[in-house]
């Protein structure tokens, strides 16, 4: 890592980290003064296209804990004139939502546009485009994450109902902020921008990971299910346990790690943690089921639950708890329904069962898989709290 230094304590306003050679006391700046802004144009919806066109235009729901994603609510945008062309956005510009969730600073807020004439501005954002030797745009889209920035957005937040908050252009010009000379802005903006290339990296190797498990899984499970090998019903394979006496009694959680889990079978898996030493299921590895939605997950650890709504499942002889697991994956079992399953359904369901060898075979070489998958994550998640920690010290 660049050696960066904390001295200059003389100097009044500068951050808690800083690169050597660099003395100058930051400077406090409207954001109106350096910046130029844009709020985005209201495009009519019935004119919207949901296939993929020329342009893609850009929404509050299209940046999405500071990252882009394009694939959240996509909409289209075919035929463009000179008016619609003034929200073009290039490479380089920052877009900020104007919209933020108190409590929620990993909501929305802001992106930096990697492509020149891709995306067009939809309402309720804003472009910030610097003003030219007054401001370097990485290092502006770079501030827009830091926390100091986040405490003035809320400061200046009026309106909206619930925990949402509304800004409007005019209060985030008004935002002051320390800002160095740009020699200084632009060392921090490429500093910056090789740590955001290391974990978008991350990211998808990752996401390259997670592809080569399911297509792996798929190709054996393929077989497996046209394969010549004994025919069990669920129930002759799988126990089932009620929750009733894991469920935690105070939902309001803890996020000490070292305490218990308290665990959900949809996407957010572990809610948070408990004290509680009682009622805690400690029999060692189990699918947690959701019985009306049947989303699942493979547990190895002790835990509690916070619904009742769940099967805890566990194998009898001669069957591979980690392999059934994978096997219900492939199958992809979901419904819209909302009432339990697992008795009705999921127990009379027919599986071809290989030997326990092959359950083995497989269940290890998946295993394997998921073990490469949660080192790189482990990895992002260094890298990320290495970004946070230079957002928190990086800026005055």
């Amino acid at each position: 890592m660049i050696e960066m230094t904390k001295e200059n304590k003389s100097v009044k306003n500068f951050p808690n980290l800083r690169f050597p050679g660099f003395e100058e006391e930051w400077e406090v700046k409207k954001l109106g003064d350096i910046i130029e802004f844009k709020a985005g144009y209201a495009f009519k919806s019935e004119n919207m296209l949901s296939e993929k066109s020329n342009y893609q235009l850009l929404k509050m729901s299209n940046v999405y804990q500071n990252e882009l994603r394009l694939d959240r609510n996509a909409s289209y945008w075919e035929n463009i004139n000179d008016k619609v062309k003034e929200f073009l956005l290039r490479k380089g510009d920052s877009v900020l939502t104007l919209t933020g969730t108190v409590g929620k600073k990993d909501f929305g807020y802001s992106v930096m546009i990697n492509e020149d004439d891709k995306y067009l501005l939809n309402q309720r954002l804003v472009l910030l485009r610097e003003k030219k030797g007054k401001s370097i745009n990485g290092y502006i889209s770079q501030i827009l994450l830091s926390e100091r920035f986040l405490f003035y957005f809320f400061a200046e937040a009026k309106g909206g109902t619930g925990n949402q908050t509304n800004v409007g252009v005019e209060d985030i010009k008004n935002i002051q902020l320390y800002f160095p000379i740009i020699f200084e802005q632009q060392k921090i903006a490429d500093f910056l921008e090789i740590i955001d290339t290391r974990i978008q990296t991350q990211k998808k190797i990752i996401e390259g990971l997670i592809a080569l498990k399911i297509q792996s899984r798929n190709n054996l499970f393929t077989k497996i299910s046209k394969g010549d090998y004994e025919i069990f019903k669920i129930e002759e394979i799988l126990s089932y346990e009620q929750p009733t006496k894991y469920i935690v009694s105070n939902t309001d959680y803890s996020s000490d790690t070292s305490l218990i889990p308290v665990l959900t079978a949809n996407k957010a898996f572990i809610l948070g943690y408990t004290n509680e030493d009682w009622g805690i299921y400690n029999k060692g590895k189990c699918i947690v089921l959701d019985d009306f939605t049947m989303d699942l997950k493979y547990v190895d650890f002790p835990f509690k639950v916070k619904s009742s709504a769940i099967k805890l499942l566990t194998p009898k002889i001669n069957v591979d708890l980690k392999f059934i697991f994978e096997y219900f994956s492939f199958l992809n079992l979901s419904s819209n329904e909302h009432k339990r399953h697992y008795i009705s359904e999921i127990q009379p369901m027919f599986l071809n069962v290989p030997p326990i060898e092959i359950q083995n075979n497989i269940s290890n070489f998946l295993s394997k898989l998921d073990e490469k998958i949660n080192l790189e994550t482990t990895l992002l998640t260094q890298y990320e709290n290495q970004k946070k920690y230079l957002l928190q010290n990086l800026f005055v």
